[in-house]
């Protein structure tokens, strides 16, 4: 019998295959800990790989969060361990986050970050994108844009992205990039595992991503690959499907240097959103519920946002805020 992981790697390979003239051959992808001097600034190295055959790294300025994929001949690269990296920008928000989602790893749901910095009253907006039959709910992005073309632009927004929803998506996906590319959106791409699996019958603590045999490596990377494949660029964050998690694995998923965000506000469940809440909807055709409740929640808050009394907040500033000096 075929291997889930050698069947998912086959995925992959195909997908890179089907549309490779419109993508970045990404090859040789792997976990690699460095420092990095580009322009003048230290970064974090967190990954190796060969980009249409150019030694490259990805990696994270520790103080605003942001990831680059730089060209090996642009960036002078001292080899450290992951434990040297931690001690050396330990004053950092992006390692005090990453401590602090550590920390916030002990029940079986929503680990790490949950909440931002309520510099006014906002939130900040997470869409996950698990694999679906069904198309993107595109009506969540243009009422987004709609509502704050005249106070917010690029509309900062956070989507959870799965492999397989890029694997069967790949005109929403080239939709969402053109809305990038036009000024409306701002996305940080947050790293939802490959395959999100699921067994509707097994109990939370043998399920999603704690489903024996889960192979870590791949669920992360694959990820990473299939957006560098399409120009996006992969973030330091990572959101757990179903939320579920155990301080376990979340010591390994943090070793890859990703920061788990959970919510403080899942509005298909109830959960209200607050002035730096973390709101969680599903944007895959699957949670009309949660949808319907944003855009109400946007219309309610309509003459505040025309007043920029409530915004939308990028999620890497909010945890940036939270979290520095």
């Amino acid at each position: 019998m075929i291997s889930r992981q050698y069947f998912t790697a086959i995925i992959l390979f195909l997908f890179t295959c089907l549309s490779a003239t419109a993508q970045d051959v990404i090859s040789n992808y792997k976990l690699y800990f460095a420092n990095g001097i580009y322009n003048n600034t230290s970064l974090i190295i967190t990954r190796k790989l060969d980009r249409n055959k150019e030694a490259c790294y990805l990696t994270i300025n520790p103080n605003t969060l942001e990831t680059q994929t730089l060209s090996a001949k642009a960036i002078k690269v001292t080899p450290a361990t992951w434990a040297q990296l931690i001690d050396k920008y330990k004053t950092t928000p992006y390692v005090k986050a990453l401590l602090d989602a550590q920390s916030q790893s002990f029940s079986l749901q929503d680990a790490g970050i949950i909440h931002g910095y309520p510099k006014e009253k906002g939130i900040t907006l997470t869409i996950d994108l698990c694999p679906s039959h069904k198309p993107l709910d595109r009506d969540i992005f243009t009422s987004l844009i709609t509502e704050f073309k005249k106070i917010e632009t690029p509309v900062p927004v956070a989507l959870s992205i799965t492999g397989r929803f890029m694997l069967t998506h790949i005109d929403d996906i080239n939709w969402l990039k053109s809305l990038v590319k036009a000024g409306d959106l701002n996305i940080t791409w947050t790293n939802h595992t490959y395959n999100h699996h699921y067994n509707p019958k097994a109990p939370l603590t043998t399920n999603f991503l704690l489903e024996p045999g889960t192979d870590l490596n791949f669920e992360i990377l694959g990820v990473e690959i299939a957006l560098l494949q399409q120009k996006l660029q992969p973030s330091v964050f990572f959101r757990f499907p179903g939320l579920v998690s155990d301080n376990s694995i979340v010591q390994k998923v943090t070793s890859y240097g990703l920061i788990p965000v959970g919510s403080d506000a899942w509005l298909a469940k109830g959960q209200q959103a607050n002035a730096g809440s973390i709101v969680l909807i599903h944007g895959n055709g699957n949670e009309p519920l949660g949808v319907s409740d944003f855009i109400k929640l946007l219309q309610s808050q309509k003459q505040q946002v025309i007043n920029k009394q409530w915004m939308l907040y990028d999620l890497r500033e909010s945890v940036e805020d939270e979290f520095k000096e």
